[in-house]
């Protein structure tokens, strides 16, 4: 059954015009009037709601029953990515969604090869916003993943709530409790933490954060700063991934775990 995304208060039996950017995705697909969709708001599970009205530009519906179905991680996992260039962020953004991802923060660094300000920023974000739209569409979540506005990594480092734990060194050992919120730096230094030591801890994290650099990686002083604000350098592997693949393929594995 398709599903849409409405971004309006729904309940059952509710008699509904649909917000035009929704209407205009039902009317793509050629819907008539008597057919069965999936409505969801992005505040917990979905509705069953039958199409009564098919207009030029409107379309209307009766809402269904409410299902109280989530499929999103146990534990929430907020990726911090320098954005990559050309289509690559949307990419990223797309498959971020499709894993499960709680949310996308997109950065600016040294070595960062696009760099967005003020209007342009803000224009990049509500595309992004709107391509995570469309991939919990066709996923299946009832949450829509959030993009965060365009920051410069100093600036989101500054922002971190502090952990208030024990100090990172500490959360090298595979032995002891599992930090409340752990963050990984994704890197490939050959001294960095091989992740499999991290993902079997006994117990479940309240949260994940993943910090990915550029293309070129992130300079010293900004290794620096995120591990100042409690970020373990971790490892994949021997293979070089690309700026757009290494948080999806952390992603995908805190997925098969938590």
């Amino acid at each position: 059954m398709p599903r849409f995304y409405c971004p309006t208060p729904l309940s059952t039996g509710l008699a509904l015009a649909l917000p035009a950017a929704t209407a205009r995705h039902v009317q793509v697909l050629r819907a008539q009037p008597g057919d069965p969709i999936t409505l969801f708001n992005g505040e917990g599970g979905e509705f069953t709601a039958t199409i009564t009205a098919m207009g030029r530009s409107e379309v209307s519906v009766n809402v269904g029953e409410h299902r109280a179905v989530e499929r999103e991680l146990a534990v929430p996992v907020h990726l911090w990515v320098v954005m990559p260039a050309n289509d690559r962020m949307d990419w990223l953004i797309e498959k971020a969604a499709e894993l499960g991802a709680a949310s996308v923060q997109p950065l600016m660094s040294a070595h960062s090869v696009l760099r967005l300000k003020a209007d342009r920023a803000e224009k990049k974000r509500q595309h992004w916003q709107a391509v995570a739209v469309g991939a919990s569409e066709q996923c299946g979540r009832n949450r829509v993943m959030t993009i965060a506005p365009v920051l410069a990594l100093g600036e989101a480092l500054a922002a971190l709530p502090q952990q208030g734990h024990s100090a990172p060194s500490s959360r090298l050992n595979p032995e002891a409790s599992v930090d409340l919120e752990p963050r990984y730096l994704l890197s490939f230094r050959p001294d960095s933490l091989d992740l499999r030591r991290l993902l079997n801890a006994p117990s479940k994290p309240a949260c994940v954060w993943v910090l990915n650099g550029p293309e070129g990686g992130l300079n010293a002083q900004e290794e620096a700063a995120a591990m100042a604000q409690g970020f373990i350098p971790v490892q994949l592997g021997p293979r070089v991934l690309r700026a757009e693949t290494a948080p999806l393929a952390l992603l995908a594995a805190l997925a098969a775990v938590y």
